[in-house]
C-alpha cells in the first residue's frame, strides 16, 4: 500500500554525492546510525524536559528530516561502500526502534494528546518493525510495506509538533488523526505478516 518510503530512491538520489564524499573521507555507516539514535535520544529528551514549549517542539520536524537522511546515508555507506556488517544490521534495527520511542512518548505530555494513543502508536511501531524482520528471518527479504511505516510516522508527529509549536490547538482533531495512525499501524503490521510470509514460500 502507498507509503512515503516509495519516494526513498529518489531521496537517495538526492544524498549521493555526499555519501561519496563521506565513504572517500572514511566515515563509517555504523558511526552514523550510532550518531542518529544519540541525536534522536538528545531530541526526545529536550521534548521531555521542557513539555508543550515551543522551542523543542518546533525542533522536532526538522530534525526528523535530519534522521531520516542520516538513516539514508548509514544505508549507502553500507550497501554501496562495502561496509555491510552483522554489527551494523544489530544497529540499525535496535536504532530506529529507540529513536521512535525517544522522539513520540514525549508527545504524551502535550496538552489535548491522548496519551493511551501515543503509547500505542509507539509500541505498534516496534511490533512493525518486528514483523518487517521477520522477511529475513523466514529466508525472505525485509519487509517495508505500508501503510504507516518510519516515514509515514514522521510525517504525522512532525506535523502535530509544528502545529503545537505555533501556538495551535490539537484537540480534538488531533486524537481522531492518531487513532487513524493506530488503525493504519496494525494493517501495516497485517501487510508485513502476509509479505514474511508469501516470501518465505518463494524462497
Amino acid at each position: 500500500m502507498a507509503s512515503i518510503y516509495e519516494l526513498k530512491a529518489a531521496f537517495q538520489s538526492l544524498l549521493r554525492p555526499l555519501v561519496r564524499q563521506m565513504a572517500a573521507a572514511g566515515i563509517r555507516a555504523n558511526a552514523v546510525t550510532v550518531l542518529a539514535a544519540t541525536l534522536s535520544i538528545l531530541a526526545g529528551g529536550a521534548l521531555l524536559a521542557w513539555p508543550g514549549t515551543a522551542g523543542p517542539l518546533l525542533l522536532l520536524p526538522a530534525f526528523l528530516i535530519v534522521r531520516m537522511a542520516l538513516n539514508a546515508i548509514d544505508g549507502m555507506l553500507a550497501r554501496e561502500h562495502g561496509q555491510q556488517t552483522r554489527l551494523g544490521a544489530l544497529l540499525n534495527e535496535l536504532g530506529d526502534v529507540a529513536s521512535d520511542a525517544a522522539l513520540y512518548l514525549p508527545l504524551a505530555l502535550l496538552a489535548g494528546l491522548n496519551p493511551a494513543l501515543i503509547v500505542a502508536i509507539v509500541v505498534l511501531s516496534i511490533i512493525g518493525e518486528m514483523t518487517g524482520i521477520m522477511g529475513q528471518v523466514l529466508g525472505g527479504e525485509r519487509r517495508y510495506d505500508g501503510p504507516m511505516g518510519k516515514s509515514d510516522r514522521a510525517l504525522i508527529f512532525g506535523a502535530l509538533a509544528l502545529w503545537a509549536g505555533l501556538g495551535g490547538r490539537l484537540e480534538p482533531w488531533a486524537n481522531w488523526v492518531l487513532a487513524l495512525v493506530v488503525a493504519l499501524s496494525l494493517l501495516m503490521i497485517a501487510n508485513r505478516a502476509r509479505g514474511a510470509l508469501a516470501g518465505s514460500e518463494r524462497a
